[in-house]
C-alpha cells in the first residue's frame, strides 16, 4: 500500500521505493535499542518536570526588565535537572548554536587565558568567534585570548599525546566539540568524553572543560555533564528544542561559570536575573518534552539514510554498524552537481517551501558558498528535515533531522529520487 502511494501520488520510481523499504527492513533491527533510549530519555525529562513542580502558571507572560519570572527561572531548573548540573542559562535571546558558543567562551576567559580545542578545529561559525579569521570584530583573540588546537587522529579518536604537549600553564579552557561539524568524521562518544575528562583533569584539575553539545542531546541516556564536563552549551532548534521551541540556546554547567557568561549574556551585576522570555517558556518547555521522540526519529532516519547510500557504493560516515553520538549523516558525493541536487530532493521533501530551489550563497560566518535544503517550520531548525554542506572537495553532504520518522524516511526517498531525475543515479 505505501509503495503504491509514493508511485503515484509522488511520482516515485519504483526501484527507489522498494531500494528504501528493503533497506529500512535491515536496519530495522537496530532500532529496539533507540526506542528503548527514547523511552528512558523521555522518563528523564518527565521526572525534571514532575520534580519542579511546573504548572500552567508557569507560561504566563513578564514583561520590562523580567525580574522574578517564575517561569524562566522553573524552566532553567529543569534544564539543570536533565542534565544533572548546577545551574542553566535558557533563554530566546541566546540566537543560535554559535551565539550560546560564543557567549560561554567569552564569560570565562580572560585576556592571557588559552583556549585548546581537542577535536581539532570548530565548526566553520565559530572561527570568527575564535579569531581564526577575521579581525577587528571583537572575537576572542580581539581581547588577548590565546587559542591552539589539537587535531584528531587519523581514525577520529581523541589525540591525548597531542593534548598533553599542548596544554602549557596558560590553558584555562579545553573544548570538544561533539557532533561532526563539517568534517568527515564520527562524533565524539560519551566513552570518548569522559576518557578526555578524566585526562586533562588528571593533568591539571583546575582547567574548565567545556562541551559543544549541538545535536548531541538525547542520542543516549547520559550527558557529558554526567561524565566530567564543568559547562557546556547548545541550540533550541536543534535537538532540545524538539521542533516547538522558537528560537534560543542554552547553556548549563558549574554555577560559577554559568554565571560568569549570564554577565556576559546581559552585563556584569545583572547577569541572568533579567531577560524577557517573550511568552516562550511554554514552547521550550514543551519542545523539551518532545525532544526525545524526536532525536529517535531523527535518528533512526539517519541510520536510514546511511546505509541507502553505503549500499549505492557511497563511502559515509557514520557507517550503518558505528555507534552514533549526533544526529548528522555525511555522504561523500565527491561531485558539486551531485551535491546541489541531493540538496534540492530533501527541499522537495519539506513541508515548507518546498516549490523553493535551494542554491548555493555566502552565508555569514562560513568561508566557502554554502547550500542548505531547510523548509523548516522554524527558520534554520535542524531538527527538523534538512540537508547543507559548504561547496568544496569532497562535497560531503550532511543530512539530519526529521520531526517524525517517517518524514525523515521520505527525505531519503525524494534524495534519490532528485538524483535519479538529474542523471546522477541508475536505477533501471
Amino acid at each position: 500500500m505505501l509503495s503504491e502511494y509514493l508511485i503515484e501520488k509522488f511520482q516515485i520510481n519504483e526501484n527507489i521505493v522498494n531500494l528504501v523499504l528493503k533497506t529500512e527492513r535491515e536496519v530495522a533491527s537496530g532500532f529496539s535499542k533507540l526506542d528503548e533510549i527514547a523511552e528512558i530519555n523521555q522518563l528523564k525529562v518527565l521526572r525534571a518536570f514532575q520534580k519542579n513542580n511546573i504548572s500552567d502558571g508557569l507560561f504566563n507572560w513578564n514583561t520590562g526588565f523580567c525580574y522574578d519570572d517564575s517561569g524562566r527561572e522553573a524552566l532553567e531548573r529543569v534544564y539543570s535537572h536533565v542534565f544533572n548540573t548546577e545551574s542553566s542559562l535558557v533563554r530566546p535571546i541566546i540566537v543560535n548554536g554559535t551565539h550560546a558558543l560564543a557567549l560561554m567562551f567569552s564569560g570565562i576567559l580572560r585576556p592571557g587565558d588559552e583556549l585548546l580545542y581537542c577535536s581539532g578545529a570548530p565548526y566553520d561559525t565559530l572561527h570568527e568567534v575564535i579569531g581564526i579569521r577575521g579581525e577587528g570584530m571583537g572575537s576572542l583573540k580581539d581581547f588577548g585570548i590565546l587559542y591552539e588546537q589539537v587535531d584528531l587522529k587519523e581514525n577520529g579518536t581523541i589525540d591525548f599525546e597531542g593534548i598533553s604537549g599542548k596544554i602549557t600553564e596558560n590553558t584555562k579552557v579545553c573544548a570538544l566539540q561533539r557532533a561532526t561539524g563539517y568534517a568527515f568524521r564520527k562524533a565524539i562518544t560519551l566513552r570518548e568524553i569522559k576518557e578526555w575528562a578524566s585526562f586533562i583533569k588528571s593533568i591539571n584539575k583546575d582547567i574548565i572543560l567545556a562541551i559543544d553539545n549541538c545535536y548531541g542531546e538525547f542520542l543516549d541516556i547520559t550527558e557529558p555533564t554526567d561524565w566530567g564536563a564543568d559547562i557546556m552549551a547548545g541550540s533550541l532548534i536543534k535537538n532540545p528544542g524538539g521542533g516547538i521551541a522558537l528560537t534560543g540556546g542554552y547553556i548549563t554547567g558549574r554555577e560559577d561559570l554559568v554565571k560568569k557568561v549570564s554577565y556576559r549574556m546581559t552585563a556584569p551585576g545583572i547577569g541572568g536575573e533579567c531577560g524577557l522570555t517573550f511568552g516562550q517558556t511554554r514552547t521550550m518547555m514543551q519542545g523539551l518534552f518532545s525532544a526525545p521522540k524526536v532525536v529517535n526519529g531523527a535518528l533512526k532516519g539517519a541510520m536510514l539514510m546511511g546505509k541507502v547510500f553505503e549500499t549505492l557504493g557511497y563511502e559515509v560516515c557514520p557507517g550503518f554498524g558505528d555507534e552514533r553520538s549526533d544526529i548528522i549523516q555525511a555522504v561523500k558525493l565527491k561531485d558539486r552537481d551531485k551535491m546541489i541536487s541531493f540538496t534540492r530532493g530533501i527541499q522537495k521533501a519539506a513541508p515548507i517551501d518546498s516549490f523553493c530551489v535551494p542554491e548555493p550563497w555566502p552565508m555569514p560566518g562560513y568561508e566557502d558558498d554554502v547550500i542548505m535544503a531547510a523548509g523548516a517550520f522554524i527558520q534554520g531548525s535542524s531538527i527538523e528535515l534538512s540537508a547543507d554542506g559548504p561547496l568544496r572537495p569532497p562535497f560531503n553532504v550532511y543530512f539530519q533531522g526529521g520531526l517524525t520518522y517517517e518524514h525523515s524516511k521520505f527525505g531519503v526517498i525524494m534524495a534519490l529520487q532528485s538524483l535519479y531525475e538529474d542523471g546522477f543515479l541508475n536505477m533501471m
